[in-house]
């Protein structure tokens, strides 16, 4: 069933009240990275003053090997935590996620909703990605897509796949049924380079089978992870519909992050990659680069400074990008490139 517009605007609406007051965190499932210790050299040859964390990504150049991830757009507040998040991914040089554009091309509303997406005019040189789903590939033509990624200044396409999502979600897209056809056609189509990602259940093994298909063609430019360990979104739609947790087990259900990035990279030696799910560290973001990530997004813990300002937003990250730049120089890594050297045995 397609869900009417101020449907969709209440329930952006919901995701964020939620998100602040609910416990929409795992409960039984970590991302896996605590089971994995970053070596430490105590003779390392490194200065942290030179230690270099920039990184090369979907053709841009970023300060840090960091993400600001999806999150929100549509909502009147919106466009307050995306113009907040944007002018500190300016400050600090790194990319930002905006959250589903779908009100953009469903809708009568999409042209107001717009306002809450644009961010350009504040962050002109963050590389920027768009964001629909996979679900959604269906009924929007690829000019429509192309004119809302153009709309709002986009760099690139994030396509995300949130089946379980969607099946808990009130008027849900529960049809995926030839979405795989329809994601190599856009992606081929729509002029922007895509990078498939889940919202926070993981994409594993099983997923990468699927999506190289029998010829083995990989259809889009990157992969985000987006584990399990972090927010549980069929948590948080169990929240917004039901006003509590009804489906306690599915809301534990998805793949470890530490897990979907070993596997994905192993599948895909050479596609960059996003580590997301349950990054809250300096250290976390080293671990999951070490085991095969290129750059790390960071979603929830954001939110509530979002709201307040763009410069609580930077008071959060910088110590986070401070901690990784640490943990590069006390493994013995000068570059990033040394990071992903580095042997990560599973911990004692």
């Amino acid at each position: 069933m397609r869900a009417e517009p101020a449907r969709i605007t209440d329930r952006k609406r919901r995701h964020i009240d939620v998100c602040l007051s609910e416990p929409v965190g795992y409960d039984g499932v970590s991302t896996g990275l605590e089971r994995y210790a970053l070596p430490y050299n105590a003779l390392t040859q490194t200065s942290l003053r030179d230690v270099d964390v920039s990184v090369e990504f979907f053709g841009a150049r970023l300060r840090a090997p960091v993400l600001i991830g999806a999150m929100t757009g549509g909502a009147e507040l919106s466009r307050t935590i995306n113009r907040n998040l944007a002018v500190a991914a300016q400050q600090l040089g790194i990319g930002m996620m905006l959250g589903s554009q779908r009100i953009m091309l469903d809708s009568a509303l999409g042209e107001r909703a717009a306002a809450s997406f644009t961010v350009r005019d504040l962050a002109p040189d963050v590389l920027l990605f768009g964001n629909i789903g996979l679900s959604q590939l269906a009924r929007s033509t690829v000019a429509d897509l192309a004119k809302a990624l153009d709309r709002v200044g986009a760099d690139a396409l994030a396509v995300h796949t949130n089946p379980l999502q969607e099946a808990i979600q009130d008027d849900g897209d529960t049809d995926f049924s030839g979405s795989l056809d329809r994601l190599r056609e856009a992606a081929g189509a729509v002029g922007f380079p895509v990078l498939l990602k889940e919202v926070g259940h993981g994409i594993g093994a099983a997923a990468i089978t699927e999506l190289l298909g029998a010829d083995g063609d990989l259809p889009v430019t990157g992969i985000d992870v987006a584990g399990a360990g972090g927010t549980s979104w069929s948590r948080v739609e169990q929240f917004v519909r039901y006003g509590e947790l009804r489906y306690p087990h599915l809301a534990d259900w998805g793949i470890p992050t530490a897990q979907a990035i070993v596997e994905v990279r192993a599948a895909l030696p050479d596609v960059p990659l996003v580590a997301s799910g349950g990054i809250r560290t300096g250290m976390d973001a080293a671990k999951a680069i070490a085991l095969g990530a290129d750059v790390v997004a960071v979603a929830r813990p954001l939110l509530p400074a979002a709201i307040e300002s763009a410069a609580a937003v930077v008071d959060w990250l910088q110590p986070f990008i401070d901690e990784l730049r640490v943990c590069l120089h006390g493994c013995g890594a000068a570059s990033l490139s040394g990071l992903r050297g580095v042997d990560m045995t599973p911990a004692r």
